[in-house]
């Protein structure tokens, strides 16, 4: 973890760590230490005014960002306070959003995984401080010394070095899980333990290595370790659980103003990072987990010392812009910060571009959270609406227009991506050589292999497990596009995609500006 430190600091970390242990919610602990202090108090009957006022924002939210459905519930002193669905499942159709309506809930799911590793952490099968090669001794980044010394801690805080949503690209293209860890070795590296990048692939190793360690794959452990004690009978790991669930809700994005469910999302392949699916009943249910350390019910479920490093700030996730702006950190699995108030915080968002926007957001010290869940590509509702509820909580009123500032933050994931996306047909582009000399079979040690094939319409990039095709269209020269849209790429989305010659003219490779992303260089020509 990057931070600024001195003696002081170090008394403030010792007095904390000397006091007694006691539960999070300061009301239960009348003589605080300095580092628990808070500077807005909250006085009694805010907390029940802000649920009271969680129909009427719901529904403002709704009515407001145009989503088809939505559902919220909200834990206090351990118990739901509050579980409701709003709007439909699927848009077009009557069925309606109840609290046990099951949604993909994608990037939740890490802080889901961190609960689980949590347990077995606890149960000594494994430690955060363990090198995942102990247990998937077949793993290797692309330095041998970051190879045997990665850990389990280092994947879920996201500072082992691996790019931004590593692996992600492999994903669309139809590689399974082990492939796509398999992989990772061929991409180069930031600095080990120095940087903060979020990947879904490399949390998701790391998750996988445990449930190795445990002697079980990792749904099974999901299962058995939290969600049957807790109850929570309608989550899993499995999309095959999603899609037979008869009440579940669809996911939708935008098209022409209109919230439609055009797409499917099967996130098996990163199951630990994006792949549960769940309701806002049985969310409420780990939310109360969490806010008691690990106990439910008055049963100790995963034990407090495993989890406190996962709900702890460990990395610097967003460093502060401008001197009077509070920074982000990043647990193991879960955001932590600082609220204006003063209160710690714990946070999560969830995307998929495809049709799921989703969020939690926890305040410890009043034993309070919320979840909201809904059946849309991200535009900031989820996040609004927690805010909105938080602010009512701690000081009686919103203190901003919340949807406002999401939208802002989240309106450049729709940008489309490629250098070339909206341009013009060059109106004089030079001519390319007859479409034969393209045709071939080319190859890439991180993205496998890609045939490029020669047919009367002209040429299809064929890539991929899944043989996912391409037409091409010529832009001029040895250059062609290709309009692309997926999970990372926004409607819109156009990639170059260039051929290069050899020495003698001929074709020798081509670079794929959509799947270069992560530097792993050009396919070379294998014929």
């Amino acid at each position: 973890m990057t931070m600024h430190a001195g003696r002081l600091l170090l008394a403030v970390v010792c007095l904390a760590m000397a006091a007694p242990p006691a539960a999070w919610a300061q009301t239960a602990q009348p003589s605080l230490s300095p580092d628990r202090v808070v500077g807005v108090p909250v006085p009694p009957g805010q907390i029940e005014a802000a649920v009271a006022a969680l129909d009427g924002l719901a529904q403002t939210m709704l009515e407001r960002s145009g989503i088809p459905g939505l559902a919220v519930a909200v834990v206090h002193d351990g118990e739901t306070v509050f579980a409701e669905g709003f709007g439909v499942r699927k848009a077009g159709e009557e069925a309606p959003v109840g609290p046990g309506t099951v949604f993909q809930i994608a990037s939740l799911s890490k802080s889901i995984s961190a609960t689980v590793v949590a347990r077995e952490v606890g149960k000594g099968v494994a430690a955060w401080d363990t090198p995942v090669v102990r247990y998937l001794p077949w793993f290797a980044l692309a330095d041998p010394w970051v190879s045997a010394h990665v850990t389990i801690a280092d994947l879920f805080s996201h500072r082992s070095g691996l790019p931004d949503h590593a692996g992600d690209d492999l994903e669309d293209l139809g590689f399974g899980q082990r492939a796509i860890f398999e992989r990772l070795r061929a991409i180069p590296l930031d600095p080990f333990r120095a940087t903060y990048a979020y990947t879904n692939f490399g949390l998701s190793v790391a998750a996988t290595a445990v449930a190795a360690a445990a002697g079980k794959d990792w749904a099974s452990l999901a299962e058995a370790d939290l969600f049957e004690p807790l109850g929570m009978s309608a989550t899993s790991m499995r999309y095959s659980d999603f899609v037979a669930r008869p009440d579940r809700a669809y996911g939708h994005v935008r098209v022409d103003g209109r919230w439609e469910a055009r797409f499917v999302r099967q996130p098996d392949a990163q199951a630990p990072a994006g792949g549960v699916s769940s309701s806002v009943e049985d969310l409420a249910k780990w939310m109360a987990l969490v806010l008691d350390q690990g106990m439910f019910h008055g049963e100790r479920i995963v034990e407090a010392d495993a989890l406190l490093p996962a709900v702890s700030a460990q990395v610097v996730s967003s460093p502060s812009r401008i001197p009077d702006a509070r920074p982000g950190f990043y647990g193991f699995g879960f955001g932590v910060g600082v609220e204006p108030s003063g209160r710690m915080s714990l946070s999560h968002s969830g995307a998929f571009l495809l049709g799921a926007g989703t969020a939690y957001l926890m305040l410890p010290s009043l034993d309070l959270g919320i979840v909201v869940l809904s059946n849309a590509a991200p535009v900031g509702a989820v996040e609004a609406l927690s805010r909105e509820f938080a602010d009512l909580a701690q000081y009686g009123r919103v203190t901003r227009d919340w949807y406002a500032a999401y939208r802002m933050v989240l309106d450049p994931l729709y940008e489309p991506f490629g250098a070339l996306a909206g341009d013009d047909l060059p109106s004089e582009p030079t001519p390319a050589l007859p479409l034969d000399a393209y045709a071939g079979d080319y190859t890439n040690d991180y993205l496998g292999d890609l045939l490029v094939e020669r047919r009367p319409d002209g040429l299809v990039l064929v890539v991929g497990p899944s043989r996912i095709e391409f037409p091409l269209s010529h832009w001029s020269g040895d250059r062609f596009v290709f309009p692309i849209r997926n999970e990372n790429a926004p409607s819109g989305s156009r990639s170059a995609v260039d051929f290069q010659r050899g020495a003698d003219e001929a074709i020798s490779a081509v670079e794929v500006e959509y799947f270069d992303q992560f530097h792993t260089g050009p396919f070379t020509r294998r014929d």
